[in-house]
């Protein structure tokens, strides 16, 4: 075991047998860095380029958040109205964890058009934290101002910003201990982005103030629709104008997407470095290892599948489970209790633990399918979802939360239900997959086509310039603004 947990820890720092590889594989991981993920370490952050500004797409739908529909795609940048303007972010904390980075892709988006962007961090850490000492050298490089969360300065820009962006809402809490009596003058022109699914984030002292700013701003339609229920039925609040934004990838993703050399040279490494072949199929969840991510039900749904093919008879090629997040440095409790249940079921040489890294792109070239299994509500988006269906991989997803607004079941993916409940049936789609090779091509042609027509950089771009024009509009005709 400590063998297999050594060479998986080497597998995110590796160096390929050429120069011409070196240089290919290195541009490669240059260019594919991914956001979304939770999960990052110190030494792949250390040797990449900052996180590329992806965009932001507002989803078309008849539900009861207001959308807008895909039109424009002309404009060099349909942001460049905030040319000159000075926007505030306010993140809860300064993290490798999607909130945060999903704000510094924003901040970085409106410095591309000559926007005056400022950033505030609410909570950090007491002593010097290399992480976020990395991440604000990256920000001041771009041309973003990073100002202290108290303080005059903070108040001061607060009133001069025509716009302010309040990330999750854990960072409501900053209105009251930082503004004060001086909250109202300021609420109409907060844009409040939302990410979070779970219940202990609906506090009023979180989110009281949520009907009086100009926007809220989240990521799919289930969250939007849960947001509006909880908050009248729990807080008796109403929700303000709400803007379903989609995320998408970027174009430099894509690119690494669909160029198949540089796919197969990503694919035959990291292949390698598993110790697996060409033939065998990879099942691959890609997330931060926690309960709430499933990688325990996930590795009871993969055992499941071994026993069913072994009953069954069924001729296969050898199948294998990779869990990209993993982080023993940690010492969790779960992520022990994963190690000694592949132990007991004497399955390590099919299950393969991947150190958490900053680059998901040589995994995604690797796999044959991707295992979203979010348990609970689900994911609020999931960027990871539409970063596989580019790489044309078929998505086994838990069907909660914004995955089904991503995945369209039978056709780019197969859904199963949460919890328990959904151990034998992921089981049986895994199985379904690994005995039709057609249907895994078929439905990860049919992702890769639905990422193409919904979920790119140019989709997000004008949702995300439509969304900021609607809240600047109303903030102008306020009496307090």
């Amino acid at each position: 075991m400590a063998k297999l947990q050594q060479q998986h820890s080497n597998a995110a720092g590796w160096a390929p047998p050429s120069v011409q590889k070196r240089w290919l594989l290195t541009l490669l991981i240059m260019l594919s860095v991914s956001t979304l993920i939770a999960f990052f370490i110190k030494s792949a952050f250390d040797s990449c380029d900052p996180p590329h500004p992806h965009n932001f797409d507002v989803a078309a739908s008849n539900k009861p958040a207001k959308v807008f529909s895909n039109s424009i795609k002309t404009a060099p940048s349909p942001l460049s109205f905030m040319k000159s303007k000075l926007v505030l972010l306010v993140s809860h904390e300064l993290s490798l964890s999607g909130g945060p980075l999903l704000l510094m892709e924003l901040a970085f988006l409106l410095r591309s058009v000559g926007t005056e962007v400022f950033w505030i961090t609410i909570q950090k850490p007491s002593e010097t934290d290399e992480v976020v000492y990395s991440l604000e050298q990256k920000m001041l490089v771009r041309g973003v101002q990073v100002l202290p969360a108290k303080g005059q300065e903070a108040i001061d820009t607060a009133f001069k910003a025509d716009l302010v962006v309040l990330n999750t809402a854990v960072a409501g809490k900053w209105l009251d201990a930082v503004l004060k009596d001086d909250v109202p003058q300021v609420l109409p022109k907060v844009l409040w982005w939302i990410h979070e699914m779970r219940g202990h984030y609906f506090k009023l002292d979180y989110v009281k103030h949520l009907p009086l700013v100009g926007g809220a701003m989240i990521d799919s339609h289930v969250t939007a629709e849960y947001w509006k229920n909880r908050t009248q039925e729990r807080l008796r609040i109403k929700m303000p104008e709400t803007y379903v934004v989609h995320l998408g990838n970027s174009k430099e993703l894509m690119e690494v997407a669909e160029d198949n050399v540089a796919k197969r040279v990503l694919c035959e490494h990291i292949r390698e470095s598993l110790g697996v072949r060409d033939e065998d199929i990879l099942f691959a969840i890609i997330n931060s290892v926690s309960r709430g991510k499933g990688q325990d039900l996930f590795l009871r749904s993969f055992y499941e599948s071994l026993h069913i093919i072994q009953v069954k008879k069924l001729k296969v090629p050898s199948m294998h489970a990779v869990i990209v997040g993993s982080d023993m440095s940690a010492q969790t409790k779960f992520e022990t209790e994963l190690r000694n249940y592949v132990m007991q079921k004497n399955i390590q040489d099919r299950v393969h633990f991947i150190n958490k890294t900053l680059t998901v792109a040589p995994y995604l070239a690797a796999i044959d399918v991707l295992v979203q299994n979010s348990q609970a509500r689900g994911e609020c988006f999931g960027r990871i979802t539409i970063e596989a269906m580019a790489f044309q991989l078929p998505v086994l997803g838990t069907a909660a939360g914004g995955t089904t607004e991503i995945v369209v079941n039978g056709t780019t993916g197969l859904l199963h239900s949460v919890g328990k409940e959904g151990v034998t049936p992921l089981a049986k789609n895994i199985v379904k997959l690994a005995t039709h090779v057609e249907r895994r091509l078929t439905m990860g042609k049919r992702g890769y086509e639905r990422v193409r027509e919904m979920f790119l950089e140019h989709h997000m771009a004008h949702r995300i310039a439509s969304v900021l024009k609607e809240v600047l509009r109303k903030s102008k005709s306020h009496p307090h603004s």
